[in-house]
């Protein structure tokens, strides 16, 4: 008797691009609601010390989360599970499943108990330069009690986003992010008047988030006959390479992650506001990385695994090729505008309630530096799982600890002469280094050739992003403008810049020679 388990999602060229159409949807409806998130809590907390104690307190359950589900965890376990899908029996998936289940459950759940009682002593390693503010200190180790086991609900969550994704159903797990904002933004309008620390609500609206993010993608693993049962067989061979595989996977494909944390260490040394300015740029940064660089990521690993399961090379070389193209195609336009429109984007945003306008100039110079890296960042989302869909793991974590020490590097050099803003560039300088390697990597083993065309597709991308620059410079404002405005005025006006850059960029591309054929594989 067959079911939707147990017959394998053929994701074909012409199904690459639709179902990273499907992510990128749903993602970006995450993120623009991330947006409204973020203008909700500036309005309230702006760049105030207990803004500033959230984000950190935010900040290490959701870098965990990267690490542990994201991160580590989803590149280990869907070449493993592929793999089974494409050798095995459905049963032998099921119980893999089942066994995966209970090991990070139960590693998940120790480290979540020790978290929330070392609550405290994270802060203190984290954020050490809060050590001369004891409020500051003592209300982040608070809220940290509060958010750390959103580590255990939300890798849980993504686990089972995993075993979707490995089965073509790409939208549920991009959807379910949208309950986490939408979450925060119901705590902070609502539930702020009932604590006499207003930024509480925040964390209890992560708490909350987190069950209901797990709870949302239950029913439709039940359909597919593989919602878990978690068993714990620390020796089963399957969990074993699992577990093996994630472990130098901690590097290798959340270094972006790992020096973000790094600069939210050493703003905690700098004025108050640091930490809120580099998150506010950070958020808008990843707009681009969230809505199609993460989208085209999570695609192409199954379909890579499958392809290196199945020794397919040339299919294998042809569906990076694919996902560098599109990368570029986005991750170019999407870093020049943000690095010319990051002060116009950031007061639109957040210049509300208690955001100043010197925030917003402090933020928008943040933002500037991380568009440096908006591209990388997106190039590195599509390029790791070359190496991870080959359980490929000494290179990528041997490029990871070189990035990090230039990162840490970078960090010392540049934090005394620009502040903040030399953190956001340090972490922009070492993805570069970071993408550039991985890239260099797969080409010298020959598991990456790039296929004909490309000189002729750089040409056309270049000219069509200096026409969506001629318009943006034509059109733009003065900042003094953007600040005298009101916020009717301000969004209309980055409405026009936005849609008329997005516009004049399509029609620029077309008028060059790129058609809807070429973005297929």
């Amino acid at each position: 008797m067959s079911n939707t388990a147990e017959t394998p999602t053929k994701l074909k060229a012409s199904s690459l691009l639709r179902s990273s159409a499907v992510v990128s949807v749903m993602t970006m409806i995450s993120r623009v609601l991330g947006m409204i998130r973020d203008m909700v809590m500036a309005s309230y907390f702006g760049s105030s010390a207990s803004a500033d104690a959230f984000f950190v307190a935010f900040k290490i359950p959701n870098f965990l989360r990267r690490l542990f589900a994201e991160g580590a965890f989803a590149q280990a376990f869907i070449p493993v599970l592929s793999e089974y899908r494409e050798k095995r029996s459905f049963a032998d998936v099921k119980l893999l499943v089942d066994r995966t289940a209970g090991m990070l459950g139960l590693i998940l759940t120790a480290l979540t108990a020790l978290g929330v009682v070392m609550s405290p002593y994270l802060i203190m390693l984290f954020a050490p330069g809060f050590h001369d503010e004891p409020s500051k200190m003592q209300l982040a180790g608070e809220l940290l009690r509060i958010t750390f086991p959103y580590l255990l609900l939300i890798s849980l969550t993504a686990f089972c986003g995993a075993i979707l994704n490995s089965y073509g159903r790409f939208a549920v797990p991009a959807f379910t992010p949208v309950l986490l904002n939408l979450s925060m933004i119901g705590s902070t309008l609502f539930l702020t008047p009932y604590f006499t620390e207003p930024v509480m609500a925040l964390a209890w609206g992560v708490f909350i988030a987190g069950v209901a993010q797990l709870l949302f993608q239950m029913p439709f693993l039940w359909k597919m006959r593989l919602l878990p049962r978690p068993r714990v067989v620390a020796k089963d061979p399957g969990v074993k390479r699992i577990m093996l595989l994630m472990l130098p996977a901690l590097f290798g494909v959340s270094v972006s992650q790992i020096n973000l944390l790094l600069d939210t260490v050493l703003a905690s040394f700098l004025q108050t506001g640091s930490v809120s300015w580099l998150y506010y740029a950070d958020r808008l940064s990843e707009l681009p990385l969230g809505a199609f660089g993460i989208a085209i990521g999570t695609v192409i690993l199954p379909a890579l695994s499958r392809h290196h399961a199945t020794e397919k090379p040339e299919d294998f070389s042809n569906t990076i090729d694919w996902a560098l193209r599109m990368v570029l195609l986005v991750g170019v336009p999407a870093a020049l505008a943000l690095a010319v429109l990051a002060e116009p984007l950031i007061a639109t945003l957040f210049f509300y309630g208690a955001m100043t306008a010197a925030d917003v100039s402090q933020a928008a110079a943040a933002l500037q530096a991380y568009a440096l890296g908006v591209l990388t960042f997106m190039l590195i989302k599509v390029l790791a799982p070359g190496f991870f869909a080959r359980q490929d793991l000494k290179t990528p974590v041997r490029i990871a600890i070189i990035c990090m020490v230039i990162n840490m590097l970078l960090n010392l050099i540049l934090i005394w002469p620009l502040q903040h803003v030399g953190l956001a560039l340090a972490t922009s300088l070492a993805s570069m280094l970071n993408a550039g390697l991985l890239l260099l990597g797969l080409y010298r083993t020959g598991v990456y050739k790039p296929a004909p065309g490309w000189l002729l597709f750089a040409l056309r991308l270049t000219i069509a992003c200096v026409a969506m620059l001629a318009l943006v410079f034509w059109l733009n404002e003065p900042s003094n403008e953007w600040f005298a405005w009101g916020w009717h005025q301000r969004a209309w006006q980055v409405a026009v810049l936005v849609c008329g850059g997005m516009v004049v960029f399509a029609v620029a591309l077309f008028a060059s020679g790129i058609r809807m054929r070429h973005l297929r594989r």
